[in-house]
């Protein structure tokens, strides 16, 4: 994860993911690295952006199409990671699928 994403004209999908987290690590670092490796390697994905301070996270991961989305969703490794997230590392998490109908990009 490095910056903004450079994303495609529009449309495409995007999955906004905020969380709050439990205390202590847990491992959670090498697996949030590993998900993104793994989620850039599946058919559709066009790129992602997280941040993350004391108490919340951001993660917005963008797509070709709502069939990608589902198939990262069903990935075996991704289901373990999530079921983690809700047993060990989340106080509390949403999920936001949106449409990107249009967008700009500035760089200097």
């Amino acid at each position: 994860m490095d910056g903004i994403a450079k994303t495609p004209e529009p449309p495409y999908y995007a999955v906004i993911f905020a969380s709050e987290r439990t205390e202590g690590e847990k491992g959670y670092g090498i697996m949030a690295d590993k998900m993104v490796e793994l989620a850039s390697k599946q058919k559709g994905f066009l790129g992602i952006e997280s941040a993350r301070d004391r108490d919340l996270g951001i993660t917005v991961s963008y797509w070709d199409s709502l069939e990608s989305i589902r198939m990262w969703k069903e990935n075996s490794a991704h289901r373990a990671a999530q079921h983690k997230g809700k047993t060990e590392w989340y106080q509390t998490f949403s999920l936001r699928v949106c449409k990107v109908e249009r967008h700009s990009f500035f760089e200097m």
